[in-house]
């Protein structure tokens, strides 16, 4: 690249959600519609796959436990994929615990359901290229970002 330019990233979609706390009934739905608009633009079967296995465990965990949240889908034409998971708390009280396979903190109401068996996290590490997440009582953000052109 030359010096002096600048290059501009083009947003191919640019999509935002609302996850409701405790609405079981529409649990899955964002994660669904994710995946959706993905396929209408190409996204390949493997990385749907992984997007979509990501994205339902991220959303379940806002749903279960925070305050629900705001969840925002970028694509750029370098085939990058942002997903960004933002709850205002209570936030994770022991990041390390929970990103351990088996831990959880699930409520009965949600093991009743067939939620909380402590898969969520460390699912979403396995299949995201990368994982970023910040937790505080304020609030948990949980970026992950996929590459549809490897």
């Amino acid at each position: 690249m030359r010096k002096g330019w600048i290059v501009f990233m083009a947003n191919v979609l640019h999509k935002e959600y609302v996850v409701e706390r405790d609405d079981y009934a529409s649990a899955g739905m964002v994660s669904s519609n994710i995946k959706q608009s993905l396929n209408a633009i190409g996204i390949s079967p493997k990385v749907l796959r992984n997007i979509a296995v990501a994205s339902y465990e991220s959303e379940i965990n806002m749903l279960i436990h925070a305050y629900g949240g705001n969840v925002t889908m970028d694509v750029e034409d370098d085939g990058t994929i942002t997903l960004v998971f933002a709850d205002p708390g209570p936030g994770i009280s022991d990041l390390e615990k929970a990103m351990t396979p088996g831990f959880s903190t699930a409520s009965e109401q949600a093991r009743a359901m067939g939620f909380g068996a402590g898969m969520g996290i460390p699912n979403i590490m396995r299949v995201a290229d990368q994982f970023d997440i910040k937790s505080d009582e304020t609030g948990t953000t949980l970026t992950l970002t996929f590459r549809a052109l490897k």
